[in-house]
């Protein structure tokens, strides 16, 4: 059974930063495309950002040189470093995989394992 357990989310001011992780079992992530996504209050999940096995990244525009998503293989565990937080960025947060092998990407019907998700607050 694969579980994927997001943790880190909380309250931070803008400007702060934040570190994300996802503790995989039950799947290689190394052979995963990987990826977080988020959604706020009324508004649709989006894609955020995606690292493959061949550590190919994949980063929304909106945060891009703020945010840097990592991976530890032998861990088995995705990060997601953000910084310089806006209050825009508040919202849950989502550890997603995708089916082995698949290349990066931030399409969500690519994505087959869903974690339950972490918050994120950004106050200004």
């Amino acid at each position: 059974q694969v579980q994927l357990v997001e943790s880190g989310g909380g309250v931070v001011q803008a400007g702060g930063s934040l570190r994300l992780s996802c503790a995989a079992s039950g799947i290689a992530s190394s052979g995963h495309c990987v990826g977080w996504f988020r959604q706020a209050p009324g508004k649709e999940r989006e894609g955020v950002a995606g690292i493959d096995r061949f550590t190919s990244t994949i980063y929304a525009d909106s945060v891009k040189g703020r945010f840097t998503i990592s991976k530890d293989n032998a861990k088995n565990t995705l990060y997601l470093e953000m910084n310089n937080l806006k209050p825009e960025d508040t919202a849950m947060y989502y550890c997603a995989a995708s089916r082995w092998g698949t290349r990066v990407t931030m399409s969500m019907r690519d994505y087959v394992y869903w974690g339950q998700g972490t918050q994120v607050t950004v106050s200004s």
